[in-house]
């Protein structure tokens, strides 16, 4: 079982104390642990992190440091990563669709390939970077995943083969396929009716003169969900690599992993700033809210645990954020125990398509990101990583 990242009552107490609150606390070691992990279990899976799920520098440093490449979908994340030294070489353009002048950064920065599902955008890109390497993105059905992102890309796989032969007939190297079985997938049977279909696929593509030699295998790859079971993850790794040796022993395989590196290593300290009592239930209002690290409610569909350390009787309260927007309401009926104004509360596992997607909105800034092994010379704290 992995070791996580963990932080004790005292921890946060004082941490509030030292500076402040709202207090992202990031453990750069979970993170090496989280890259390791799936390193070891799928040792072919060459990782591409999904910058997306949280481009925080201290993150991206860290996996540039093991040799990580990345998962890019803009020019601001190309412009990000290159500015830390981190070449094209090391990326995958893995938005299907882009803008000319996206494509155009990314040939600038070197990078070689691209992901596509349309003849649009095989078009597109066969004008703005003739010769470029292309994998086509296939549509798999998961109607288990928590946000289906096959809702949005994806070719039929039906279509494929059209596309496979366009994208060769435009002068682009067809360099394989590409899937997604959606996010926070925590069934391995998604993965493996999605490899054994692109098996399918490449097969297919041999027959019209193609040699396949990339498989992307995408993210989706789960954490624990408040309230949950434990996920067996080394299970579920060890079942898509017997898969992956199976159908596809000697092809180059790829991942995007975004929530499973960065998601369990950073922990929001929030604080009770306000109580209100209406319409028959306790209302408690926090420091930090929708428009903020608390964003992951509404985009990552994500049901996140508050922990205040007190043991007492559960009650049914509201959450809501410290902004003017009566939008800004992060739970309803939220079992809690009862708690006062200047309470703090701990929030774990935030650390995925949380702090990148908070605004400054009403003024209010973001909450401050501390890394949790550069503290031992500022404050004295009990617990270690």
């Amino acid at each position: 079982m992995q070791k996580e990242f963990h932080l004790s009552q005292t921890d946060v107490k004082r941490l509030a104390e030292q500076f402040g609150t709202p207090l992202l606390v990031m453990s750069v070691e979970q993170v090496k642990r989280n890259y390791r992990t799936l390193k070891e279990f799928m040792p072919r899976v060459n990782i591409h992190y999904a910058v997306k799920a949280n481009p925080d520098e201290r993150i991206v440093r860290t996996l540039k440091d093991l040799g990580s490449c990345f998962d890019v979908a803009s020019d601001g994340e190309i412009f990000q990563l290159q500015e830390m030294g981190i070449g094209g070489d090391r990326m995958v353009f893995a938005n299907p669709i882009k803008p000319v002048h996206s494509i155009e950064t990314a040939g600038q920065a070197g990078i070689s390939y691209y992901m596509v599902d349309s003849e649009p955008e095989i078009e597109k890109m066969a004008r703005v970077a003739p010769g470029a390497g292309v994998l086509v993105r296939v549509r798999m059905q998961n109607p288990e995943a928590l946000i289906d992102l096959n809702k949005k890309f994806g070719a039929e796989p039906a279509d494929v083969m059209r596309l496979l032969l366009k994208a060769r007939d435009c002068g682009l190297d067809v360099a394989g396929l590409a899937f997604h079985v959606g996010s926070q997938a925590t069934q391995h049977h998604a993965y493996l009716n999605a490899i054994k279909l692109c098996r399918g696929l490449f097969d297919e593509a041999m027959t019209h003169g193609m040699n396949l030699r990339i498989l992307d295998i995408g993210g989706g790859f789960p954490i624990r969900a408040p309230g949950s079971e434990k996920i067996n993850i080394q299970a579920i790794f060890s079942s898509i690599n017997n898969a992956l040796d199976e159908y596809f022993p000697s092809i180059e395989i790829w991942a995007e992993p975004g929530r499973f590196i960065c998601g369990t290593a950073v922990k929001l300290i929030t604080r009770v700033i306000g109580k209100q009592h209406r319409d028959n239930q306790d209302w408690y209002f926090l420091d930090e809210g929708i428009y903020g690290t608390f964003s992951g409610v509404i985009f990552d569909h994500w049901d996140y645990e508050l922990l205040s350390f007190k043991d007492e009787p559960l009650i049914s309260a509201t959450f809501a954020g410290p902004s003017c927007d009566s939008f800004d309401v992060i739970f309803r009926e939220k079992e809690t125990v009862r708690l006062d104004v200047d309470d703090l509360l701990l929030v774990p596992d935030i650390g995925s398509y949380s702090s990148a997607s908070a605004t400054t909105f009403n003024g209010f800034s973001k909450a401050k990101v501390i890394v949790w092994e550069q503290l031992g010379d500022v404050i004295q704290l009990d617990t270690a990583v």
